[in-house]
C-alpha cells in the first residue's frame, strides 16, 4: 500500500516514501509508455507509485483500490491533478475482476500490488498496527468492517490461536503464547496493545527475546493478517491479476514477508510453465507458458534504498510480462 513495514515504530523519516519505486516504475514503463493504458494499482495506499506513473505516463488511466476509506481519501487529494485519469474504489483486491468489470474496462496494460500494512496504517497510533505504542488492538485495514485483534484474541480457542500465530506469525511459542491469552482474558478481555505487549515479553523465553528482534513483532503481523483475511484476499487475486493482463502487460508485486511472497512465486511460476506433458516432445498448442518472469528469483532492495527507507528492508519483488493470451 504504498509505503510498508513489518513491525517497527514508524520512523519519521521513513514516511510516505514508495518502496522500490524507481524499479517499480522500470517494469512498468515498457507496457504502459507512448500509448492509452490502464494500471491497476491494487494497494492504492497513499498513492505514491501511482502518482509518479501517472505523472510519466501522460495517457495512462489508473485504476487504484483500497480497503482503508483514510486512505483513499488521502491518496484522492495527492491525485488531485490527474482526477481525469483515475477511478479510486473502495474494495479489497480480490475484488479487481469485479471493479474492471464495473468500470468496463476488458484487461489492463499493468497491475502492481505493494502488500502489507501502510504507513498511514502502522503509523496512525489508534489503528492499533504498532507494537511500539500503546492503542486499542484494533489492527483492521477497513476500520469499518470486521473483528477487531481483540476480537481475535478475546475469543479464539487456544487451538485456533496457536495455529493462527504459527502459521501466520510463524512464531515458534505459539502454543504458549495462545495458552497465556487464555489465562489472561479469563480474569478480563484484552483491550489495548500494552497488554499484549507485556503478556508477549513474559511468554517469549529471554534467550529467544535476544536474538529473535521484538518478542510482539510476529504475534501483531499474525493478528493483522488474521483479521485482515490477507493471504485469503491474496490467493485470490494474484489469478485475477494475472488474468485480467492484456498480451504484453506486466504485473509487479512487493511481498513483505515469506508467506506473501511463496504465494506470488508460486502462482508466477505456474503460469510462466508449460502445461504440454513433459512426455510430449513438442509444445501443444494452447499450452505454452501464459507469462514471461522479468526478475531472477525475487529481487530485495539496495543498501542505499534501505538506507534512506528503512521500510524497504525486507521486501521481495517479483514481476512477470503476460506473453500469451488465454481463451475465454
Amino acid at each position: 500500500m504504498g509505503q510498508h513495514a513489518e513491525g517497527g515504530s514508524g520512523q519519521a523519516g521513513a514516511k510516505h516514501v514508495p518502496v522500490a519505486l524507481t524499479r517499480v516504475a522500470e517494469l512498468l514503463a515498457p507496457a504502459l509508455s507512448g500509448r492509452p493504458a490502464v494500471v491497476v494499482d491494487a494497494t492504492l495506499g497513499l498513492g505514491g507509485h501511482a502518482a509518479a506513473l501517472l505523472a510519466e505516463h501522460p495517457q495512462l488511466t489508473l485504476v487504484g483500490l483500497d480497503r482503508d476509506p483514510q486512505a483513499l481519501e488521502l491518496a484522492g487529494r495527492r491525485l488531485a491533478a490527474h482526477a481525469d485519469r483515475t477511478h479510486l474504489v473502495h474494495a479489497v483486491y480480490d475484488r479487481i475482476t469485479d471493479v474492471l468489470d464495473e468500470l468496463g474496462i476488458p484487461a489492463v496494460d499493468g497491475v502492481l500490488f505493494d502488500l502489507g500494512v501502510s504507513s498511514l496504517q502502522l503509523d496512525a497510533d489508534e489503528r492499533g498496527f504498532s507494537y511500539a505504542r500503546d492503542a486499542d488492538l484494533d489492527m483492521r485495514m477497513d476500520p469499518t468492517t470486521g473483528p477487531t485483534a481483540a476480537d481475535v484474541l478475546n475469543t479464539y480457542a487456544v487451538p485456533q490461536l496457536a495455529r493462527v500465530l504459527r502459521e501466520y506469525g510463524e512464531e515458534r511459542f505459539a502454543g504458549r503464547i495462545a495458552s497465556a491469552v487464555a489465562r489472561r482474558r479469563a480474569q478480563a478481555p484484552f483491550q489495548r496493545s500494552s497488554e499484549l505487549v507485556e503478556l508477549l515479553y513474559d511468554s517469549v523465553p529471554a534467550a529467544s527475546r535476544r536474538t529473535g528482534g521484538h518478542p510482539a513483532k510476529r504475534t501483531f503481523q499474525a493478528l493483522r493478517i488474521e483479521v485482515n483475511g490477507e493471504l485469503e484476499a491474496l490467493r485470490g487475486a494474484l489469478p485475477a491479476a494475472v488474468d485480467a493482463l492484456a498480451l504484453g502487460g506486466r504485473i509487479v508485486v512487493l511481498a513483505y514477508h515469506s508467506l506473501e511472497d511463496r504465494m506470488v512465486k508460486r502462482v508466477l511460476a505456474e503460469r510462466a510453465s508449460s502445461t504440454t506433458p513433459v512426455d510430449l516432445p513438442v509444445e501443444l498448442p494452447g499450452h505454452g507458458p501464459e507469462l514471461r518472469l522479468l526478475t531472477r528469483g525475487s529481487e530485495q532492495a539496495g543498501e542505499d534504498e534501505v538506507a534512506e527507507n528503512p521500510r524497504a528492508a525486507s521486501v521481495r519483488l517479483r514481476a512477470a510480462e503476460r506473453i500469451r493470451e488465454v481463451a475465454a
